[in-house]
């Protein structure tokens, strides 16, 4: 896994909860916790990361996961900003992960290892998402999604048709926009 997803779950974890939170993360995991974001590491330390901070502040790893993935998007956003720009709402931005998105994040991040995504119309303007990876990390792609509802001013309704977790071949995730009513 690339150093950019650790250094993405520091900086949340540091931004929310603080440093102490973040060393003592990498305190009971034993890593180093000290993450380039062009090198490679194993999948099992973000699991480990994962869990620790799942103990550590009361809340199911899935969560944790999707959690992330939200608090994640507004750094990314910032960061590549030209990614989020072309799009004035989630459903186009979403859409443009597979020849867009991780185009360009192949140019910045050679050799990422990156889930697969496919799309479908559903019933009543819900877009059905699968995700197929060996890493199951299909809740961090639904933190990604209500990040990016978030970031468009909507919300997003996100329903499990589907699961890895329990035994299917890929993640079905059904998901409804509407405008932000806040």
């Amino acid at each position: 896994m690339k150093g950019i997803i650790f250094n993405l779950l520091e900086e949340v974890v540091t931004d929310t909860y603080g440093e102490q939170v973040w060393d003592s993360l990498l305190d009971t995991t034993g890593l180093p916790g000290s993450y380039t974001s062009l090198g490679q590491y194993p999948d099992h330390q973000l699991e480990k990361l994962v869990q620790a901070a799942s103990q550590a502040l009361g809340v199911p790893p899935r969560e944790m996961l999707r959690w992330f993935g939200e608090a994640a998007m507004p750094i990314l956003a910032r960061r590549y900003p030209a990614f989020f720009s072309m799009h004035h709402a989630t459903r186009p931005f979403v859409l443009s992960v597979n020849h867009i998105i991780h185009p360009e994040v192949l140019k910045l991040y050679p050799g990422a290892d990156l889930p697969v995504f496919d799309f479908a119309d559903g019933p009543e303007g819900t877009l059905v998402m699968g995700y197929r990876s060996p890493r199951k990390l299909c809740a961090l792609a639904q933190g990604f999604v209500e990040g990016a509802a978030a970031h468009y001013h909507e919300c997003v309704t996100v329903e499990h048709l589907a699961c890895m977790h329990d035994g299917d071949p890929e993640c079905r995730l059904r998901i409804a926009f509407s405008p932000d009513r806040t």
